[in-house]
């Protein structure tokens, strides 16, 4: 029984020391894995740290990026825009070449039927100094007939005192001395006054023009469409000073009325004698005027009226209307634009297309932005890409300060800006509040505000007013005043003097409806149709 113990005790710590070793052996395995782990973890700990650093390094490189790809866009934006402003030069000069040719053309021609002339005139001369020629052998044999006939005359008298009274007369009559009447050598050039120069400044001058220098005065006016039919009915400057429409019309196939009504205000001048400013200012020039102020898509129905600078002065609803500018906000765009010309007296040069050094402008400088310079002032205040929506929207300084009824929304609305976007229409708001000034926006808001406010849309129309039965009566009679104008010049005097100021009642009475809502309904003889607004 002894031995059995013993044997079982060896067998157990026999067991036990197996299990122990082997328990060694398994701790200093596990010791291996730990330790190779624990290098491992070390290992990707290095690689985490690495991969942060180059994350850090790649977010750096990417808003780098970024702001290089917004600079770019900006760059863009503004390659963008001085291509248009290129173009806009291109068209101008095309517009004027091809107005420089139309004249080289005419000039030719001219020049043509001179030299024809010159040729005629050296004809007549010869002609002329020939007849002189023969004239002075006629005198000469003249002289040698009444010599004779007075050695006649002697020898007769002497024969019979009866001849000699017949002989007498009849040598009297010879006797006659045709040097010593009215028709001698250079008469007719005596009766020549010297040439007329074409001064339209004069109406005197204009009524004595000759049929050739009316049709150079057409031609310089650019009407020269109308030439070959003037010079078959024209006389004289007389002529046409005493034309009517109705003449234009008929005699001279004038169908177009805005090239009626540029003749009209040309005689006009020649006969009042009262010089104007605007006068100066050809239909080439109105072209780049309707870029300057954002309608350059109305060129073509401008240029092919010759609408020039004093059409613009006396330019009606209706005379846009016959230009096929039917979009209401088009009518207060070239409204305002007109009232800033009148403002500035028309000079040319009045429209500012270039940011200068002003850091916050006033709004008698605003006024004289053109459309090109609104633009760049929506990229001054972060808006780039949404500035190039303000191509052919009418747009400039004029409409913005002097229109009561333009405000920030309608600017968003023109620009597509989404109305969900509410903080960039803030920014918007905010900005164009600081560009107007207070007074302004003041006046904006309470106009807004008003009972019966209808705000600016890009959809409303314009259409004539329609006369009653009892206007009908009185329409010829009728002649046209300064409330059938576009812009009347009474509302333009009265800033003509002070624009850089804008006190608050200046901005009343420059539009048909900025007045009180009573009278919006008296729209200068037209009527605004919008969508869904009953009239």
């Amino acid at each position: 029984g002894g031995g059995d113990v013993n044997l079982h005790s060896n067998t157990n710590s026999e067991s036990y020391q197996d299990r122990l070793s082997r328990l060694e052996g398994d701790k200093e395995s596990l010791i291996l894995q730990v330790s190779v782990l624990t290098d491992q973890v070390e290992a990707q700990g290095v690689k985490i740290s690495d991969l942060q650093t180059s994350l850090v390094e790649h977010q750096l490189k990417l808003s780098s990026t970024e702001e290089m790809l917004q600079q770019e866009l900006l760059h863009r934006t503004s390659l963008e825009s001085q291509k248009l402003g290129l173009m806009g030069e291109v068209s101008y000069l095309k517009l004027k070449l091809a107005d420089m040719e139309g004249k080289q053309g005419h000039g030719a021609e001219r020049q043509h039927k001179a030299e024809g002339l010159l040729k005629e005139l050296r004809i007549l001369k010869d002609k002329v100094e020939h007849l002189e020629d023969q004239k002075l052998e006629y005198e000469k044999k003249l002289k040698a007939t009444k010599f004779w006939l007075n050695k006649q005359v002697c020898l007769c008298y002497y024969e019979s005192i009866s001849s000699r009274l017949r002989r007498t007369q009849s040598g009297g009559l010879q006797a006659a001395d045709p040097d010593g009447g009215p028709f001698r050598r250079g008469g007719l050039r005596a009766t020549a006054g010297p040439r007329l120069t074409r001064t339209p400044e004069s109406h005197d001058n204009a009524r004595q023009w000759s049929k050739e220098q009316v049709c150079g005065w057409l031609d310089d006016y650019g009407l020269s469409q109308y030439v070959s039919l003037s010079r078959q009915w024209i006389e004289n400057g007389q002529t046409l000073l005493a034309a009517t429409p109705q003449d234009f019309e008929k005699e001279m196939g004038m169908k177009n009325p805005l090239h009626r009504k540029k003749m009209q205000l040309a005689l006009k001048a020649f006969t009042t004698k009262v010089f104007e400013k605007s006068s100066e200012l050809d239909h080439i020039w109105v072209t780049r005027w309707l870029d300057d102020i954002g309608l350059p898509q109305y060129k073509d129905q401008f240029h092919e009226a010759r609408v020039d600078g004093r059409m613009i002065q006396y330019l009606t609803v209706n005379d846009l209307l016959t230009l096929k500018v039917t979009s209401q906000l088009h009518h207060l765009s070239i409204k305002c634009a007109i009232h800033v010309l009148h403002a500035n007296k028309f000079n040319p040069n009045c429209l500012r297309r270039r940011p200068g050094e002003e850091n916050q402008p006033s709004p008698s400088e605003v006024v004289q932005w053109s459309n090109h310079r609104v633009m760049e002032w929506l990229r001054a205040v972060d808006l780039a890409e949404y500035a190039p929506n303000l191509r052919g929207s009418g747009v400039h300084g004029g409409l913005i300060i002097l229109e009561p009824r333009f405000s920030s929304e309608t600017l968003a609305l023109l620009l597509n800006i989404p109305p969900q976007k509410t903080l960039l229409r803030r920014h918007l708001a905010t900005a164009f509040s600081a560009l107007v000034g207070s007074q302004a926006t003041q006046e904006k808001r309470e106009y807004g505000n008003a009972t019966g406010h209808v705000p600016l849309t890009t959809t409303a129309k314009v259409k004539p007013k329609k006369l009653g039965f009892t206007q009908f009566s009185h329409l010829r009679k009728r002649k046209p005043d300064e409330s059938d104008y576009i812009c009347p010049i009474d509302s333009a005097a009265l800033t003509a003097n002070g624009v850089s100021r804008f006190p608050s009642s200046t901005h009343r009475g420059l539009s048909p409806s900025l007045d009180r809502p009573a009278e919006r309904k008296e729209q200068v003889g037209i009527q605004v149709q919008s969508n869904g607004a009953k009239q």
